[in-house]
């Protein structure tokens, strides 16, 4: 038995409050990505990928929505994976990959799924890489799948109403951490070091990130839609918009 079951539920629970500081609709974008899978699904069980899926927040919501679903979970961070292998137990399987590498297709156990799904993720990587990335992810498809990403997409047409409503959430999530209501980005990690379980797992990370991330890379949604046209889709557009966050959606 994987040694986090006993708290992995606990833990799944502070990364939501975590991760909800900065994203208050961040069930709203989950739910439109799962009704969008819904729309296409056939009648065999959907089979998902659950892309730089972390603890599994995608995967853990999509099984609740089909039972049945066929998932796939890949990310990179063995802290993230190990919550969250715990969490899905045997309901999903679980992928180790480097998606700045183009061979981090060939660890997937299917060639073809009903829909990749993602959220708050692929700003990691860089401009060049997620634009090779996107083609990547349209060859996986089966035709008529989708593809979902859920990410800092600022509306090219609001510039300056964006930069007020992303100052009045940084407020408003700065007077939260001021509380003590929820644990901030660097909290949550420090908090996960303490844990004897995840300790490893997270000086491990460090080794994988040796400075953090790479800088975090907002274009505005134009730039998505028009990266996904290039890479094959036949349709592309928004599926669901909340401030400067916004969730694409592009069919195979």
């Amino acid at each position: 038995m994987s040694p986090y079951i006993s708290n992995a539920a606990a833990w799944q629970e502070s990364w939501d409050r975590q991760q909800e500081a900065y994203l208050p609709d961040r069930e709203h974008r989950f739910a439109a990505m799962l009704d969008a899978v819904d729309a296409v699904r056939e009648a065999a069980p959907p089979r998902l990928l659950d892309l730089a899926g972390g603890t599994g927040t995608i995967s853990m919501r999509a099984l609740r929505r089909f039972p049945d679903a066929e998932v796939t979970l890949v990310d990179l961070d063995p802290a993230l994976l190990a919550l969250a292998t715990a969490s899905l137990d045997d309901r999903a399987t679980i992928v180790t990959a480097d998606l700045s590498r183009p061979d981090w297709a060939t660890a997937l156990p299917h060639r073809r799924y009903d829909a990749v799904l993602t959220a708050t993720a692929l700003h990691w990587l860089p401009a060049e890489r997620l634009r090779a990335l996107y083609p990547e992810i349209h060859d996986l498809l089966r035709p008529g799948g989708v593809f979902v990403n859920a990410d800092h997409m600022p509306d090219d047409g609001l510039p300056e109403l964006t930069k007020r409503l992303l100052a009045r959430a940084e407020e408003h999530r700065a007077a939260r951490y001021a509380a003590g209501a929820v644990l901030s980005w660097s909290q949550w990690w420090e908090q996960a070091e303490q844990d004897p379980n995840l300790a490893p797992l997270v000086r491990q990370r460090h080794a994988i990130y040796p400075t953090g991330h790479s800088p975090e890379w907002t274009p505005p949604i134009s730039w998505h839609l028009t990266a996904l046209t290039d890479a094959g889709f036949t349709e592309v557009g928004t599926l669901w918009r909340g401030a400067a966050d916004a969730a694409v959606i592009a069919v195979h």
